[in-house]
């Protein structure tokens, strides 16, 4: 075979060259049938050709989705190995920024050269801020991504900014410009990513559930763990974030955000108690009732807000900006003056509405909330926050407390202007006592805060003259009080409104014709009044030992008047005068003695029946005291003159009544419904 082989190469690729050539110019001469034959199979060629051609389209697209697909998968392992390939160039970077700073000589700098994977660095940061971009439109994908795996993030704008400095001093004129820029547009990029990062951690990573119950603020230890309701990670985070931002010169966007987000989060949780910000406006067009409920609400906020939530946020401050305390100091101040103005401002608006008594222990409940939460709040702040917020929380306590100084003694002007003409019906009561004394026993249970108050204020001399004339050098009343040199501005207020009250009733009682209505109308009031105060030991105190003899010694004295104009007169008709002549009965005489009896007794029985005594002891003794005065005179009488009545039709017609009679009539009386002795006996 070897033989048969051309011996020069070149000779044989030139003749296999020539020889198709020359085929193919003589079969066109000479073999036309040829063609014909060759054309058939050329197209039996052509079809398998495109067969094959079909197929290896069919398998290129096939190559081309491998590659996508592997494409895709090669992208996505990329964007799993950033956080990896970033923590491996940072030691390299690292090394880079140690060499440069390493040499102190600046001639050297010109030595120094930007190695490769400085811009290999800048390509990840730029890669991994743009995935910080993609996902910022999308809540839920970063809502599940773990802040701590993005240390190698912060860790690489630190360096960016050390990187930057660095360059800036390097003498590489015409290399360092575009890389500066460079690094200056991802800086700023980054940055813009670490301010929405910080927000939407601030904003969105709370778990709401923790947030303390109103119901259970009390327990603010417990409390005050949980919230703001930002685990230890995510404060870690949030401080890191902080940190690198203030370092970066950026302290003043992320102090903003900070304050922004914390402010919306906190007004949320004010809401959630269902604080309302109102203008004063606003509340002085507010009804009574409303105004009740958003002062309730007002100091269960105040509350909530000194024993938790300050204290809460000035931790998280602290935590957030633990490397900057002045700053930390700032923002909790700023943002907490804020909630406090709003407070403080309700509590002027209370103060500015118009005055009503039933306002009053609202009011001093309002001022306990200061008095006594303030001082917790002012322990939070630093000292010039605190001083300030002292300052405007007793110019608010103040006048909470001016306001009510005002509606109390109000209360003497309510009493001198109580001038009705008509009388209580049967002798009850006065509706102005039961207020007047319900008032002051309420009033009292504020004993402390109100003593407080009208000492604080005992020298103010107010524009009506007519509220507080003692002030201006009226002599105070007395009622006796032996200690009444060492009383209080406030038991003093109480005195006079007693005494006033006093004296009102006098005035009411002669509105009643009938004298013994008139004493059982003070027995009812007086009564009522001892035992109110009987039963409030802080009012007794105030008003003194001695004050209530004087009353109960009062209270006896319209006991006797009321028995001598309606019981002496009655016993009138059982005396001997004029019923017994030389020793023997004048029957005409007793006959009218004891006509004249039945129909008094008649009378009395019906008027009083009608009289009103709602205090069952105070009825009880009334009756026990007419019954045993009654009975035993009646039966005596009866005794020693029935005999000299005729038996029969004459002793029916006048003696009508049985001694037993007498004591079921007595227990008619005081009961405030009409009667009569003609009815009962039928």
């Amino acid at each position: 075979m070897e033989k048969n082989q051309p011996e020069n190469p070149d000779l044989l690729e030139k003749t296999n060259d020539d020889v198709p050539k020359l085929l193919a110019d003589d079969a066109i001469v000479a073999v036309p049938d040829a063609v014909a034959g060759e054309s058939e199979v050329k197209s039996a060629d052509k079809l398998e050709d495109d067969k094959d051609q079909e197929e290896k389209e069919k398998e290129k697209e096939n190559e081309t989705e491998k590659e996508e697909e592997l494409k895709e998968k090669d992208e996505s392992k990329d964007e799993l190995e950033l956080h990896c390939d970033l923590q491996t160039i940072l030691e390299d970077v690292d090394q880079f920024l140690l060499t440069s700073h390493g040499s102190r000589d600046r001639e050297e700098d010109s030595a120094v050269e930007i190695p490769k994977f400085i811009d290999k660095f800048m390509d990840l940061v730029d890669a991994k801020i743009e995935q910080y971009e993609n996902t910022e439109s999308n809540a839920k994908e970063r809502e599940y991504r773990v802040p701590e795996d993005e240390s190698s993030f912060l860790e690489a704008v630190n360096r960016i900014a050390k990187l930057k400095s660095a360059i800036h001093k390097m003498k590489l004129e015409d290399e360092k410009n575009p890389l500066i820029n460079r690094i200056g547009s991802t800086q700023q990029r980054s940055f813009s990513c670490l301010e929405e990062e910080f927000r939407f951690f601030l904003e969105e990573s709370r778990n709401g559930d923790s947030d303390p119950e109103p119901d259970r603020c009390d327990d603010a230890d417990s409390a005050q763990l949980l919230f703001p309701g930002y685990s230890g990670e995510i404060v870690s985070y949030l401080n890191k974030i902080a940190n690198q931002m203030i370092a970066g010169g950026f302290e003043s966007e992320c102090c903003q955000v900070y304050i922004v987000a914390r402010r919306n989060i906190f007004e949320d949780a004010l809401q959630k108690f269902g604080f309302e910000k109102y203008s004063i406006d606003d509340i002085q067009k507010m009804s009574w009732e409303s105004m009740e409920r958003e002062i309730a609400i007002w100091i269960k906020t105040i509350k909530h807000c000194a024993t938790v939530l300050f204290s809460g946020e000035r931790d998280l401050a602290e935590s957030v900006f633990s490397a900057y305390p002045p700053i930390s100091a700032s923002l909790f101040s700023n943002l907490t003056r804020g909630i406090v103005i709003q407070l403080l401002n309700f509590s002027e608006g209370v103060t500015m509405t118009k005055r009503s008594a039933e306002k009053l222990f609202k009011m001093l409940d309002m001022y306990e909330a200061l008095r006594d939460l303030v001082p917790k709040m002012e322990d939070l702040f630093p000292e010039e926050s605190a001083n300030e917020l002292k300052t405007e929380s007793t110019t608010a306590r103040t006048r909470l407390g001016e306001a009510a100084i005002c509606i109390f003694c109000d209360l003497e002007n309510s009493i001198k202007a109580d001038t009705g003409r008509t009388p209580v019906p049967g002798g009850a009561v006065h509706p102005l006592t039961r207020y007047t004394i319900n008032y002051l026993k309420y009033a009292c249970e504020y004993r402390n805060t109100l003593e407080q108050i009208f000492k604080d204020h005992a020298k103010i001399e107010r524009a009506d003259s007519t509220n507080r004339p003692h002030f201006e050098g009226e002599q105070a009343p007395t009622y006796n009080h032996p200690s009444n040199d060492n009383q209080s501005p406030f038991s003093t207020e109480l005195t006079k409104v007693m005494e006033l009250l006093d004296s009102n009733l006098e005035a009411k009682s002669k509105l009643y014709r009938d004298i013994a209505l008139s004493s059982i109308f003070m027995m009812n009031n007086g009564r009522y009044i001892l035992q109110k105060i009987k039963g409030s030991a802080e009012i007794h105190e105030l008003v003194g030992d001695a004050w209530y003899r004087k009353r109960s010694s009062e209270l006896r004295q319209y006991h006797k008047n009321y028995q001598r104009e309606t019981w002496g007169r009655l016993l009138g008709c059982l005396n001997h005068e004029g019923l017994m002549v030389h020793g023997k009965v004048i029957k005409p005489v007793l006959k009218e003695k004891f006509k004249g009896f039945n129909a008094l007794f008649e009378e009395i029985h019906k008027t009083q029946s009608t009289w009103v005594i709602s205090d069952e002891q105070l009825q009880s003794e009334l009756r026990v005291s007419i019954s045993a005065v009654m009975i035993p005179a009646y039966r005596s009488f009866l005794a020693r003159f029935s005999q000299y009545l005729d038996p029969g039709r004459q002793t029916e017609k006048y003696i009508k009544l049985q001694p037993e009679d007498i004591e079921t009539y007595i227990d008619d009386l005081f009961d405030g419904n009409a009667s009569s002795m003609a009815r009962k006996r039928t």
